[in-house]
């Protein structure tokens, strides 16, 4: 979240798309219902009528996986009736920005496609440099090669009528999603987004939300009060675990994982350190090395950031084709791996394609389960169609404490850090993962030490004992080392710092190993003040208090700014856009900047707002991503057309896929639109609550819902057993037959939807049936590797 839970309350229009916001993150509700109370209006795009949908002021349907066509019409709608915050757009967006000569767009491929490998060449996508390395730009957005212009024209095709034709949506409907959300686009109006893994879970997941943001960025509603981007995370801890570097792509801090190419330090560094020619852009990822070097002194203490940079695993690519999830599991499958830890996740019913993930955990050596009830996961040899006679895997099985169980923080979906206290004991001597961790590597650590190895130095030379005390994990010291401290007595921005001093925040981070810190942007949240994320003060200011900021009460990274990119809520001059709602205001060169923690304290007009952004802009271009600059509507991999109306590319053209594995397009065999989702009684893939006897109670089984007409068409009554089949395999549901999902008309044709809860298996209860995961496909984002599990194609039949 760009923002935070409470300032949803600060929101004129809410958009609630591809989420169920009241049913799967119900802490948000509290809010939006605040916003509603104040008069904001709330709006929800799904293709079911949910518990969501009960309480908006508005409820639109889509088919699943079109939301990029219904998001760049809005952008088109935006743009015709010029409904932008023009002095926001212009100064702070690369609306103004000249495109280079070497960019095209034709028939749904963008320059420099590469067939062969299914990649882009990015250079394609560059801008046009002045003399000084800068980008060109035009302020009356007339040239017909700037940013604004190139919008104009790649969703000039997104009319309302091929939008009704491709989605479902009725043109009604469309037309006032539109009105209402477009019209936040002024100084004093605030419109934000709500979203979750409807969109994420996608082939185009990651253009899904640039769509938007780029929405926001065009009405000014980015660093403001009630605006943002906000993904709906939770207690499964997402957003701690991706700044802390769960992903094959990622180190600490949103760091780049090297390459095996970049053979030092400063290799890396010096391709992932951006350069900006320009004075007025801060482009504070100029840091870089700072934060890197830090980095690897927190692992590696005694030892040079030079020399333990090779003590980093390194990527061949960074492709999420050669490492994310879906292909880890195929490798997997083909007999490339000998072990795997599944630690605090249960993959054989929470990845996508279930029978192939099961498959493939019978080709491993062995497998380490860390959980705190037995699992499909750590039971697969179990489970059905499995002969555990010819299954060569040996499983380790350790049970763990749970949260309520241990100390330590969560990092919530506005990027709060909150420290929890441990509650009771767990259960006969089980322990904390942290402590589980701990051994291990210690066991490790002492094995190599003994035993030797091709490469011990990485696993010996770690300084391990930065997170335990007297030999047990320790969380504050853990905590203490992310935030990081002093290696020794040095002099910084004319401070003095002793060795094992707690270091201030990021700012005073340095390259030359003086300074370590497990991730910078968590560096201010455990100072020589104490612990700020266990902070329960209610105390604000009569600004703070006035949006909700709440800056004393727990800690938000980075340095505890509640509301990112915040320079844009103000003019050149420092003056709110929406006075009734400053988030922060200049109030003079000795006073300087009240309310919120400033992005970058600079006095106004001497930085550009967008700091993290290499020329200081927010962008409506977006050169980085895989798959185009622009997001573009394409259909998932699997999809009840042949064609679509904006292009004669069907599908994502370097979306990740499995060219072995059959897709189902326009298949009279599957000729339903298939979807997951979650529900209030159950969590992920249910195996904490499955073991609770009354969320079994209140929704005992696998069910899938379908709307009247469907089973009316099947001969299927409500609560009947049927059969659920895609290419990929077959289970039984529960039939939900509801008013809550409706046909679409899909170019003339009339084309249903059902959709199944993922949080079973077969472990437990008896009769609960299986992953609905078993159905979803092998299909995943380019730029993340996120499977597409919201939109494929299945059949339902009586059983």
């Amino acid at each position: 979240m760009t923002n935070h839970w409470i300032d949803l309350k600060n929101s004129d229009t809410i958009l609630i798309m591809g989420s169920n916001a009241a049913e799967n993150h119900p802490i948000s509700f509290k809010w939006v219902t605040k916003a509603q109370e104040n008069g904001a209006t709330v709006i929800h795009v799904d293709p079911r009528f949910t518990r969501t949908s009960t309480k908006a002021d508005m409820h639109a349907t889509l088919r699943s996986g079109t939301d990029i066509s219904i998001l760049g019409g809005m952008i088109k709608y935006i743009l015709d009736n010029d409904l932008i915050f023009k002095e926001y757009v212009v100064n702070y967006t690369n609306a103004s920005f000249i495109v280079g000569d070497d960019y095209t767009f034709e028939d749904g491929i963008f320059a420099g496609f590469d067939s062969k490998n299914k990649t882009y060449d990015k250079s394609k996508w560059a801008f046009a440099m002045d003399a000084k390395g800068n980008p060109k730009k035009d302020p009356t957005l007339k040239d017909p090669k700037c940013v604004y212009q190139m919008l104009k024209k790649h969703y000039e095709r997104y009319t309302l009528d091929k939008i009704v034709e491709i989605s479902g949506m009725k043109k009604a409907d469309l037309i006032k999603l539109y009105e209402t959300y477009a019209a936040t686009g002024k100084s004093d109006k605030a419109g934000t987004i709500m979203y979750a893994m409807g969109w994420t879970q996608h082939t185009v997941g990651v253009q899904n939300i640039r769509s938007m943001a780029m929405i926001q960025l065009l009405l000014g509603n980015i660093g403001i009060a009630g605006g943002g981007v906000n993904a709906l995370r939770g207690e499964s801890n997402v957003q701690g675990s991706t700044d802390h570097c769960l992903l094959y792509h990622i180190l600490p801090g949103y760091l780049k994982t090297p390459k095996a190419t970049q053979q030092s330090l400063a290799a890396y560094d010096k391709v992932y350190t951006p350069i900006s020619n320009d004075p007025k852009s801060a482009n504070w990822w100029a840091n870089y090395p700072k934060y890197s070097a830090s980095l690897l002194k927190a692992m590696w203490r005694d030892q040079d950031p030079k020399d333990s940079f090779n003590y980093l695993p390194k990527l061949d690519s960074g492709s999420a084709a050669d490492y994310s999830w879906l292909t880890l599991f195929d490798k997997m499958d083909e007999g490339q791996f000998k072990g795997l830890f599944a630690w605090g996740m249960n993959p054989a019913c929470s990845g996508a394609n279930s029978n192939k993930t099961r498959s493939a955990m019978t080709k491993l050596d062995w497998m380490v389960n860390v959980n705190i009830f037995p699992n499909e996961t750590g039971w697969f040899w179990e489970g059905p169609g499995m002969d555990p006679s010819k299954i060569k895997t040996e499983v380790f099985f350790l049970p763990c404490a749970v949260s309520i169980e241990k100390e330590g923080s969560i990092t919530n979906s506005g990027r709060w850090m909150q420290w929890r206290y441990k509650g009771p004991d767990a259960p006969n001597g089980l322990k904390p993962d942290g402590d589980l961790i701990y051994e291990l590597m210690h066991e490790i650590q002492e094995l190599y030490k003994k035993e030797g190895g091709a490469y011990p130095d990485p696993i010996t030379k770690l300084s391990w004992d930065g997170i335990a005390t007297n030999g047990v994990f320790d969380p504050h010291k853990t905590a203490k080392l992310i935030n990081g401290f002093f290696t020794k007595d040095t002099e910084v921005k004319g401070k003095k710092f002793k060795k094992g001093d707690q270091i201030p925040s990021f700012a005073y981070l340095q390259t030359d190993g003086s300074t370590c810190s497990g991730n910078w942007l968590y560096c201010n949240s455990y100072t020589a003040k104490g612990n700020m994320a266990a902070r329960r003060s209610l105390a604000q200011t009569e600004e703070q208090a006035n949006i909700g900021l709440f800056p004393n009460f727990s800690w938000c990274w980075p340095v505890n700014r509640r509301i990112l990119y915040n320079r844009a809520s103000v003019d050149l001059k420092g003056n709110p856009w929406n006075p009734k709602k400053a988030v922060i205001k200049w109030t003079g060169p000795k006073t300087k900047w009240q309310g919120d923690i400033p992005d970058g304290g600079w006095a106004p007009g001497d930085k550009y707002a967008f700091i993290m952004r290499k020329h200081g802009f927010g962008q409506l271009f977006g050169p980085g991503r895989a798959d185009g600059p622009f997001p573009e509507h394409y259909e998932p991999l699997e999809c009840p057309v042949k064609s679509h109306p904006f292009s004669s590319t069907l599908h994502n053209p370097v979306a990740l896929a499995f060219n072995d594995e059959a897709k189902a397009v326009c298949n009279p065999k599957f000729p339903l639109v298939g979807t997951t989702y979650r529900v209030a009684e159950h969590w992920q893939t249910g195996l904490m609550t499955r073991n609770c006897d009354w969320l079994t109670e209140a929704e005992p089984q696998i069910f899938v819902e379908m709307s009247t007409e469907l089973a009316e068409l099947r001969g299927i009554k409500n609560g009947e057993k049927v059969t659920v089949s895609s290419v990929r395999g077959t289970l039984w549901a529960v039939a939900i037959v509801t008013k809550r999902l409706k046909p679409f008309t899909i170019q003339g044709t009339v084309v249903h939807q059902v959709g199944l809860p993922w949080h079973f298996g077969w472990t437990w209860p008896k009769d609960g049936g299986d992953s609905a995961n078993i159905l979803t496909p092998s299909a995943g984002d380019p730029n993340t590797g996120i499977p597409e599990t919201k939109a494929f194609m299945v059949n339902v039949s009586k059983a």
